[in-house]
């Protein structure tokens, strides 16, 4: 009898191990953020956590929002956590930016172990590369880029907030900020934020920095270091994500400026200066993380949108920032350029851009534009706010960019429970998310081409 019960046990472990090997990487990937989200809600609940009682659902919401780098919050950080719950949450934050699959491949790579063809699928899945061979080199490139510029990060901070803050609460200080700025979490330890630096030069620069290296991409950064910064020996893609940074941010700062320098509940008052700072803050925020030096809720309808346009277009790939990610944006308004011109081909840097690369750009796109739909239509009839902030709500979700109007602290159950699913996909990223749902298989069968009108 014991050994028919042992036998049993055996089959059933050798039978839950086969189906855990057949899960697809993106079932796996899913898996790993949630088990992560649960594990660090379990920390965050414990008496030593927290300065007065959290509920349930308030204390899973700050760890999805720290595990997928959103930023949203339902609790002041700073007054509802202690130390130790502070320092979980930017743990969180690093282990969410990172991503657990940079840890797997690293901790196989340090014990000697050959990664197997499957776990092999699992990290190009979780970096979003094509070669298997790169595997390595950009698990190694994710931890040492991360942790040198937030080496940088946080010994800039600490000596600007030393004479303010003193140096034991600038040390802190500056490890809490550097972590959530260069993994585009935009959680803050004070529940206005940034705001009361709206104007401070050092502080701006340093943070904004942070969040910019971050959602640009380890792929980005990686190929800045091997070819010692030399532009002309620079990947396309690049070149691509570079150029298309400092035109967007550039372009951004310029209309931030111009929508709200009559703004008095905003920048009206405060001198040119004190205005560029603040509206370059605001306007490169969007894009990656979530801090804020302005009131949004206070912020004029043009900058609201164009906020929106920006959190929607998100950073790069493989990087800390969400959003379609700014390659995806690249690819649908060249290939839309390349019809407009009668062109058969979508060209961009002297290459062509691949057919499938295309189709993933176009449906990463119809997948996002499909939940900002559905997800603000809901918010909309769960929670009685204006159309405007329940959309700008949606986006700051999906796109893990963490901003709000002010309506995250006033969500009901049903509504939390919304954003912290868009939170999640949004950090699985909606490719990913519908693959978990229906495994794409390809098919052996051509079918003949049929003429579609369109437009």
């Amino acid at each position: 009898m014991v050994e028919h019960l042992i036998n049993r046990f055996e089959s059933g472990q050798s039978t839950l191990k086969n189906r855990v090997l057949k899960a697809s990487p993106p079932a796996i990937l899913t898996s790993g953020y949630l088990v992560l989200i649960i594990f660090g809600t379990s920390i965050l609940k414990l008496p030593l956590s927290t300065t007065r009682s959290v509920t349930w659902l308030e204390t899973l919401f700050t760890s999805a929002s720290a595990v997928t780098l959103t930023g949203l919050g339902v609790a002041d950080i700073g007054a509802r956590y202690t130390v130790f719950g502070q320092t979980v949450i930017a743990l969180l934050i690093q282990a969410g930016g990172l991503g657990f699959m940079t840890f797997s491949v690293l901790t196989v790579l340090s014990i000697g172990k050959r990664i197997g063809v499957r776990h092999q699928m699992l990290a190009l899945e979780a970096f979003n590369e094509t070669n298997l061979n790169k595997i390595r080199e950009v698990a190694r490139t994710v931890v040492y880029f991360a942790l040198a510029v937030e080496s940088i990060g946080f010994v800039l901070l600490a000596l600007t907030w030393s004479d303010e803050l003193g140096w034991r609460l600038a040390l802190y200080h500056a490890f809490f900020y550097t972590v959530s700025a260069f993994n585009n979490a935009g959680l803050a330890l004070s529940a206005d934020n940034l705001m009361p630096y709206a104007s401070d030069v050092p502080v701006n620069l340093i943070i904004s920095s942070l969040f910019i290296i971050g959602g640009l991409g380890f792929v980005v950064l990686q190929d800045l270091w091997q070819t010692r910064r030399r532009w002309k020996r620079l990947q396309p893609y690049t070149k691509l994500i570079l150029g298309a940074t400092v035109i967007i941010n550039l372009g951004a700062w310029l209309l931030v400026w111009l929508f709200e320098r009559n703004n008095a509940a905003t920048i009206a008052n405060l001198p040119l200066a004190g205005q560029l700072t603040a509206s370059w803050f605001q306007a490169v925020t969007p894009r990656t993380a979530g801090f804020n030096t302005l009131p949004i809720e206070s912020l004029t309808d043009p900058t609201a949108l164009l906020m929106i346009v920006l959190m929607f277009i998100g950073g790069g790939s493989m990087s800390t920032a969400g959003g379609i990610k700014l390659g995806t944006f690249v690819v649908m308004f060249m290939t839309t350029y390349a019809f407009l011109g009668r062109s058969d081909d979508v060209t961009m840097m002297r290459r062509s851009v691949q057919r499938n690369v295309v189709m993933k750009a176009f449906s990463v796109s119809v997948i996002s534009m499909t939940l900002v739909i559905v997800g603000t239509l809901a918010l909309s009839v769960l929670e009685s706010a204006p159309l405007l902030d329940s959309l700008f709500e949606v986006v700051s979700a999906l796109s893990t960019a963490g901003l709000s109007r002010g309506l995250t602290g006033e969500l009901s159950t049903a509504g939390r429970c919304l954003i912290m699913i868009l939170m999640f996909v949004g950090r699985l990223g909606p490719l990913t998310a519908a693959y978990v749902i229906a495994t794409p298989k390809k098919r052996r069968v051509r079918y003949p081409s049929v003429d579609i009108q369109v437009g």
